[in-house]
């Protein structure tokens, strides 16, 4: 028997078999999932006004290093804006992103981009690059599909779930009492108090992660999108089993041993274990909120077109359309979080977020 962190990284990692690693399209109709930068451009394009603010304002260099780059578009909607609306500041953007397929898909997108560049992993980036960076650091949907150990209190123990077979060589799970102090401590120091029969995932890597970032950061901000759970609504009824799920053509598998290899892995992350921990690493908090709210104070409705047009397949109406979708707290907003951490910085509490106004472009 392996631990689903075992189990999860195969499924989704191995270099020959690897969910993420395979030829084979992840993202949008064709795909198994959307992510917001896939709703439309007006995603990146917005940040990218957020970004130039944030780099004059603090008089860094003008570099994004985004991780887990999936298809490209965000990174394309963010250099073709940064072009538009600058003209003395060259932007340099890396792209971090283990998957083959994916680099490939950006380097169609992105190859003849001045100023990108990719990499397979943050260590070829210090090999190449020794000097710690500054500028940006960003992520989007990469969290949540890290490897997880998941545990569950079962009559006062916590016991461990892993990942083993049948006789029929079926995919089955078995208990056994946690015998990892790592996965104790963990909980006791970030995670919320069990119920009797509650599961839940302990995102170790999420520590390694964020103290990597923090090594290789030596000045600027750490922007995270993704969705989650705080201590308070891990303790709701309707999240006893935990959040692993599978989405395989768009359908949400209850069942993470279906469709191995096939289907992509993914859970909530602990967003106060977040936070707790990038504070224990020296990252100040500058801001975290819902997408929707988020997007409307970077100023997504500055990117609205005024004129009506009745035909719904044109431009101007799939523009309007999407920036709805975003600022809705019902639409593919609602569930996630935008965090902003600064390192170094010297001006973050006078940034015009904070004020109840909309953030002026």
């Amino acid at each position: 028997m392996i631990t689903y962190a075992e189990y999860m990284n195969f499924v989704l990692y191995d270099p020959d078999i690897g969910y993420y690693m395979k030829d084979k399209k992840k993202l949008g109709r064709d795909g198994d999932f959307y992510t917001s930068s896939g709703v439309h451009a007006v995603f990146g394009r917005a940040f990218a006004h957020f970004f130039l603010d944030l780099v004059e304002k603090e008089h860094l260099p003008a570099s994004i290093c985004e991780f887990g780059g999936g298809d490209g578009r965000f990174a394309k909607a963010v250099i073709d804006e940064w072009e538009l609306i600058t003209s003395n500041k060259s932007l340099l953007y890396t792209i971090i992103e283990t998957s083959p397929y994916h680099r490939s898909e950006q380097k169609k997108l992105l190859g003849e981009k001045s100023g990108f560049r990719q990499f397979a992993s943050l260590e070829d980036l210090r090999d190449k690059d020794s000097t710690r960076f500054e500028g940006i650091i960003f992520s989007n949907e990469l969290l949540d599909a890290f490897p997880v150990h998941v545990v569950e209190k079962h009559h006062s123990e916590l016991v461990e779930i892993f990942v083993s077979l049948d006789e029929e060589d079926n995919l089955i799970e078995l208990k056994q009492l946690c015998s990892k102090k790592q996965l104790v401590d963990w909980l006791k120091t970030y995670g919320p108090d069990l119920k009797e029969g509650q599961r839940i995932e302990v995102p170790i890597y999420m520590n390694s992660w964020l103290s990597s970032i923090n090594d290789f950061l030596n000045r600027g901000f750490v922007v995270t999108i993704d969705y989650g759970y705080t201590k308070e609504d891990w303790t709701l009824p309707e999240r006893k089993d935990g959040s692993l799920r599978g989405y395989f053509k768009h359908q949400m598998i209850n069942n993470p041993l279906q469709h191995p290899t096939e289907m992509d892995l993914t859970t909530h992350i602990h967003l106060d274990a977040y936070e707790t921990i990038a504070n224990e690493l020296g990252l100040e908090k500058i801001v975290g909120l819902k997408q929707s709210r988020f997007l409307l104070q970077i100023g997504m409705l500055k990117f609205l077109q005024e004129n009506y047009d009745p035909n719904p397949f044109s431009e101007k109406s799939k523009l309007n359309r999407a920036i709805k979708t975003l600022i809705n707290d019902t639409g593919i907003s609602a569930a996630f979080h935008v965090f902003l951490h600064g390192k170094g910085m010297t001006n973050s509490k006078s940034y015009r977020l904070f004020t109840d106004d909309p953030y002026q472009l």
